[in-house]
C-alpha cells in the first residue's frame, strides 16, 4: 500500500495518505476532497554517518584556527 503527500487546494494543508486502488483521498483538517499529489523524492539512506572532509579556500584538508580561513581572497596562511 503506497503512501503518497497531498496539499489541500481549500486549506493549504499538506499531509500524508496510504491510497487503496482508486479510493478518493480527502483533507484530514477540512475533509476537502480537492487535493493535488505532490511530487515525492524518495529517501535512500548511503550508511554513512559523517560527512566526507572537505578543502578550505586555500585547499588544506584542516581547518584554520580562526574562521574564516581567508580575508578579502587571500589566505591567512600563506
Amino acid at each position: 500500500m503506497p503512501i503518497y503527500e497531498y496539499r489541500c487546494r481549500d486549506c493549504e494543508m499538506a499531509f500524508e495518505a496510504f491510497v487503496r486502488g482508486s479510493g478518493t483521498v480527502t483533507c484530514p483538517n477540512c475533509t476537502s476532497s480537492s487535493v493535488d499529489k505532490l511530487l515525492s523524492v524518495p529517501f535512500v539512506s548511503s550508511g554513512r554517518t559523517t560527512r566526507p572532509a572537505g578543502r578550505t579556500c586555500c585547499g588544506q584538508e584542516e581547518r584554520c584556527e580562526k574562521p574564516p580561513c581567508s580575508e578579502g581572497d587571500v589566505c591567512r596562511r600563506g
